[in-house]
């Protein structure tokens, strides 16, 4: 969202906007900027599906690019990791108590089977805790059946404020 941040955070753009403007165009900015300020998002295809205060949802499109195992056109385990990584970060970015910028701390993720080769796989993230300087994250992702789960994620992501009166 905007400029990156150091190496890997990423600034947000909810903060661009006057509390008059309304939580709606908040969403509108984020869905309108989230993936397209990341490069290896735009380079995966990710596309914001949802989002809300502290939720977010983003699919990334089934691309041959992507496979893992040319056998079995399975993604690669790495692309899975970038699109969970990147819907928990907008869904820190989107929580209400909105960081003006986040970077990935520690995300956890666990593998529960391959997703369906040929198949959009989704994702949707809910930050459930922030503390001052932390937020907490949890995601899961699928290829279009919510009840056969490809993977879920557990994160922890930095909060970074601006110095100063807010």
């Amino acid at each position: 969202m905007g400029a990156l941040r150091g190496r890997c955070g990423t600034a947000n753009p909810i903060r661009t906007l006057s509390k008059e403007q309304g939580m709606d165009a908040q969403k509108r900015l984020i869905a309108g900027k989230f993936v397209d300020a990341l490069p290896q998002a735009r380079a995966l295809g990710l596309r914001l599906e949802d989002i809300g205060a502290g939720m977010a949802a983003i699919s990334m499109p089934y691309d041959l690019r992507l496979v893992g195992d040319p056998e079995t056109g399975v993604i690669h385990g790495g692309a899975v990791s970038t699109l969970m990584d990147t819907t928990c970060g907008a869904a820190v970015l989107s929580h209400p108590t909105a960081a003006d910028g986040t970077a990935t701390l520690d995300l956890r993720i666990d593998y529960m089977r391959p997703a369906t080769p040929g198949q959009r796989i989704f994702a949707r993230a809910e930050c459930y805790h922030v503390t001052r300087t932390v937020a907490f994250v949890r995601a899961i992702a699928h290829d279009g059946d919510e009840s056969r789960i490809v993977a879920t994620a557990t994160g922890a992501f930095t909060i970074e404020r601006k110095e100063g009166p807010t």
